[in-house]
């Protein structure tokens, strides 16, 4: 209970500071560097706020490369613990568009280029994935959650949404599937209150989608990727 009164106490100041240095920060530095590592100040900040150890294995993939980050998602600390062990990569995310209402952090957000995505709104979900591939050809990676909102079974991942595949092979950079374990009990979906754990993160080896699928193969494209990380996790829960 010390620990969740010590984390929400901490994460609203934490969050405005931050959201405000990476608005006022977002232009400097090639593809808005300086705010992306002010992102990762803050994620690092919550992470230790949380009392979160998290063991990381990115050895698959290769410094300084573009990558569509494939995630799944179980926990509102996943974004957190993924902005501090992606620290070295410039990237952006896709997140759900209730996200960039949320004051002062939600305009940040924008500012800085992370790309808001509207499920209902057929047409926006296109100008979106324009956006998030205008982002990829620029050099800067993209952070996904195929699932498209937090998992509630703890011991397989959710079904993945299409939208995320279209993204993948649209911008033509190498998918790099991330493995998030140990999250699920940090705190959940619908959860109040923070506990202290361990969550493991690892990378599987990047693949090129575009060499086996097509936009009109992407639901198989969708299900093979879903068995490859759903395998990762179930040997990584054990």
């Amino acid at each position: 209970m010390i620990r969740s009164l010590f984390f929400a106490l901490c994460l609203v100041p934490v969050t405005l500071v931050f959201s405000s240095l990476c608005w006022l920060f977002a232009r400097v530095g090639r593809n808005g560097a300086l705010s992306h590592r002010l992102e990762g100040l803050w994620a690092r900040t919550l992470v230790r706020c949380a009392g979160v150890r998290v063991t990381v294995d990115l050895s698959a993939l290769t410094p300084g490369e573009t990558y569509v980050f494939m995630a799944n998602h179980q926990s509102h600390m996943d974004i957190p613990i993924l902005f501090s062990v992606l620290s070295g990569f410039n990237f952006r995310f896709l997140a759900k568009e209730s996200l960039f209402a949320i004051p002062v952090f939600g305009p940040a957000m924008r500012r800085v280029g992370h790309v808001a995505i509207d499920r209902q709104n057929r047409r926006k979900a296109m100008e979106s994935i324009k956006e998030a591939t205008d982002l990829v050809d620029r050099g800067v990676s993209l952070l996904v959650f195929p699932e498209g909102t937090r998992g509630m079974d703890p011991c397989r991942l959710g079904p993945f949404k299409t939208g995320g595949m279209i993204v993948a092979l649209k911008c033509r950079a190498r998918v790099a599937p991330l493995i998030v374990t140990g999250s699920a009990g940090i705190l959940p979906k619908h959860g109040k209150w923070v506990r202290a754990g361990h969550v493991t993160v690892r990378a599987l080896p990047p693949f090129s989608p575009h060499d086996t699928y097509t936009l009109k193969e992407r639901e198989a494209f969708k299900n093979d990727l879903w068995a490859r990380m759903d395998a990762a996790y179930q040997e990584m829960r054990q």
